[in-house]
């Protein structure tokens, strides 16, 4: 894919490839940061992983609640995948151009993958929502089909509005530098140096992130809103503690990928800065897939069991 490039001499040149300054800033930290970087790979494929297959195969967590887990985990190891190795790539052999073909797919994937994650986190709020404010219904409501097409539709929903975004952006004219100062294929990032008339650009991206980021957040506010209030009324303060119990794993990750992601996205063009997109895209690219196994397997119970149970089997096998 070749796209036109038009300096200021008026001279029409070819552009065929993007360059990813990433961590060129801190040349001296090149070495260290690729092995930091492929100790947080492996730890997330293990982690999200092994989550993953215990969900799996533990009969105790065969529960919508553990179900979404188990998808979300899954979820976890494609979105890092898709940005990480390549970071690793480009700190190793120092080679940071990246083709418009491979930059532009780089980047549908990161938004579809980021769209499902929004859905899913708002799907596992419901499930929770339902689980705690109309439990006799639980059963009903959160049936194993039901449970599937909520799943399938997370994964789908983002998929024809970020292809077109994607086409859309990588359909501008590219008047600027050709050097990305971020370590990934992001919206801002790349908008930044397209040209031309952006206020339509501007728009259809806030407009996306309304859809896929802000609605979302907003049914898991008000979710919880609803949880809080109807845990609050409970009779003992152990089942209070309880009930929270099951929601502040999910609240943690919801907290930490949406904050950053709303950040982000619902700046102005103008208002963007290098390192502070950078750094918070670390945050819902990196962090949260890092910090999703700590959490559920730190702060749950069942899970914990399960990896117990796991790694017992697993240790008497060999």
């Amino acid at each position: 894919m070749i796209h036109q490039q038009k300096p200021q001499g008026g001279n029409l040149t070819y552009l065929k490839e993007f360059v990813l300054l990433g961590f060129s800033d801190v040349p001296h930290l090149q070495w260290f940061l690729s092995g930091l970087l492929v100790v947080i790979y492996c730890f997330i494929l293990l982690g999200n992983g092994t989550i993953v297959i215990i969900t799996r195969v533990d009969s105790a967590l065969q529960t919508p609640m553990y179900f979404f887990l188990g998808n979300f985990s899954f979820l976890e190891i494609c979105y890092v995948s898709v940005t990480l190795p390549r970071m690793v790539f480009n700190l190793a052999t120092q080679r940071r151009t990246i083709s418009f073909t491979a930059c532009a797919t780089q980047m549908c994937c990161t938004l579809i993958l980021g769209a499902t994650e929004c859905f899913l986190l708002a799907v596992m709020a419901y499930d929770r929502y339902v689980a705690i404010c109309n439990p006799l219904h639980y059963p009903l409501v959160m049936s194993q089909r039901v449970c599937s097409q909520l799943v399938i539709g997370s994964w789908i929903s983002g998929i024809p509005v970020q292809i077109g975004q994607t086409s859309q952006i990588f359909s501008l004219p590219f008047c600027h530098s050709n050097q990305i100062n971020h370590f990934f294929c992001d919206i801002p990032p790349v908008l930044h140096l397209a040209c031309g008339d952006m206020i339509v650009n501007e728009m259809m991206v806030f407009l996306g992130a309304v859809i896929f980021v802000l609605v979302p957040f907003l049914l898991i506010v008000f979710s919880y809103s609803k949880i809080i209030s109807t845990v609050l009324k409970l009779p003992s303060v152990t089942s209070q503690a309880k009930a929270f119990s099951t929601c502040s794993s999910h609240l943690a990750v919801v907290m930490l990928f949406f904050g950053s992601a709303m950040i982000t996205y619902f700046r102005s063009n103008i208002s963007h800065s290098g390192q502070t997109d950078k750094v918070l895209s670390l945050f819902y690219t990196v962090v949260t897939p890092m910090f999703n196994p700590m959490v559920y397997s730190l702060r749950n119970k069942d899970v914990t069991i399960a990896l117990r149970k796991f790694l017992c089997k697993q240790f008497t096998k060999t």
